[in-house]
């Protein structure tokens, strides 16, 4: 039973990353594909860490490990708050699905009824304290996965 509850969270989160891409890229501006996080901007990291530490750490954790059994839906129905360390699945999106996830929350950007604990923060964030937020997490991440997510980055680009 674990396997199928595995590979039908997998299946719902890769449907979410296809309908969030669809929905973010038919409702942005074309400066939308603009968005890079900055992880080596060392003042713009210390920014997102207490914009972080503000808005994001009392559910993903002051040290990304998010909440526990993130993979298994809740008795509310709804997915606890993942991990945004290496052991998480942040890394695996591109910048601009990560700034629009943070901006519009999941349920907006799905739409259909779609049920999410995390919010958007459009109305309490700026852009740049997004981009701050996102790149701090990823100047928390080992090398080796900070240089995955920037081909990726590169790929989506293309």
């Amino acid at each position: 039973m674990k396997k199928k509850s595995i590979f039908a969270i997998g299946g719902a989160l890769s449907a979410i990353i296809v309908i969030g891409l669809v929905v973010y890229g038919n409702s942005q501006t074309e400066d939308a594909g603009q968005v890079r996080l900055r992880p080596d901007d060392l003042q713009l990291v210390a920014t997102g860490k207490k914009i972080y530490d503000a808005n994001c750490a009392s559910c993903h954790g002051r040290d990304f490990k998010g909440e526990p059994n993130w993979r298994e839906r809740s008795d509310d129905g709804l997915l606890p708050a993942p991990p945004h360390d290496e052991t998480g699945h942040t890394w695996h999106h591109p910048d601009d699905l990560l700034f629009a996830l943070t901006k519009y929350g999941p349920a907006k950007m799905i739409g259909d009824g779609y049920q999410s604990a995390m919010p958007g923060f459009e109305d309490v964030l700026t852009d740049e304290e997004i981009i701050a937020s996102l790149s701090y997490i990823k100047s928390r991440w080992p090398q080796e996965i900070r240089q995955r997510h920037d081909q990726m980055n590169q790929s989506a680009a293309r």
